[in-house]
């Protein structure tokens, strides 16, 4: 059976999808149901602990407010302080994001590594868009607040890029949309092509865990089986839903 958090007002929370920025409900509620959402991942044994630097979240939410181009998102601010919050936790020198659009939802990871909302040292920060002109719009937007080069887009398949990497995958951000009518489908073939690259204690996030559809089940059947991951939480506090689960 699924484990999951599910915040009571997650069918009413909705953003508007053109307007990346626009505040959803006061601070302080969002913050409290982020908590409770980690304290659920703590609890499962995929976080050691909820801690993580809030006004450096809120420097990096201001830096993308105010240097990004992003056309559109779905990725809400719920979403956005969660993924931040996983990888200031987390702490991954190595994270590969699959299907990044504009660079917003890699950056939402990332940006616990690099630019103003940096808390720790990366490696290599990974994020991967199949359609070129998308990935150049990413790529330029992330160089705004990078200068490093920590943090990268490629112009690529991302099933190529987590198979040709060298050296552990401790996070795999998953948002991407296979051709050939795989869709969602395509985040199985892509975690079983990263698998024997992540250590014990590495960490999947698969956006849309909700709204996903029928191609993404037998993702979900796979990390939820216990031979193949140790733990799976369906995190449901907007109307797309992040599954995060733990070698």
């Amino acid at each position: 059976m699924a484990c999951e958090f599910r915040a009571a007002d997650w069918q009413e929370y909705k953003m508007d999808f053109r307007e990346p920025h626009r505040e959803l409900e006061p601070l302080e509620d969002e913050v409290r149901v982020v908590d409770e959402a980690l304290a659920a991942l703590v609890a499962e044994g995929l976080l050691p602990h909820t801690a993580y630097d809030g006004a450096k979240l809120l420097a990096h939410r201001e830096a993308v407010r105010t240097q990004f181009e992003i056309p559109w998102t779905a990725i809400s601010p719920r979403m956005q302080r969660l993924l931040y919050a996983i990888n200031a936790i987390r702490q991954p020198r190595n994270m590969i994001a699959a299907g990044v659009f504009c660079g917003n939802t890699f950056i939402s990871n990332a940006g616990a590594g690099v630019g103003p909302g940096a808390c720790y040292e990366a490696a290599a920060l990974i994020g991967v868009e199949i359609k070129p002109e998308e990935a150049e719009r990413a790529e330029r937007n992330v160089r705004k607040i990078d200068p490093t080069g920590v943090a990268r887009v490629l112009a690529a398949d991302a099933l190529d890029v987590v198979a040709d990497f060298e050296g552990p995958i401790e996070v795999l951000y998953l948002d991407a949309d296979g051709d050939r009518g795989r869709g969602k489908g395509i985040y199985l073939e892509i975690l079983q092509a990263a698998y024997e690259k992540m250590p014990d204690g590495a960490l999947v996030l698969a956006h849309n865990s909700v709204n996903g559809g029928d191609k993404l089940q037998p993702y979900l059947g796979w990390v939820r089986h216990p031979a193949n991951m140790r733990a799976s939480v369906n995190v449901i506090f907007d109307p797309e839903g992040l599954e995060v689960s733990a070698k």
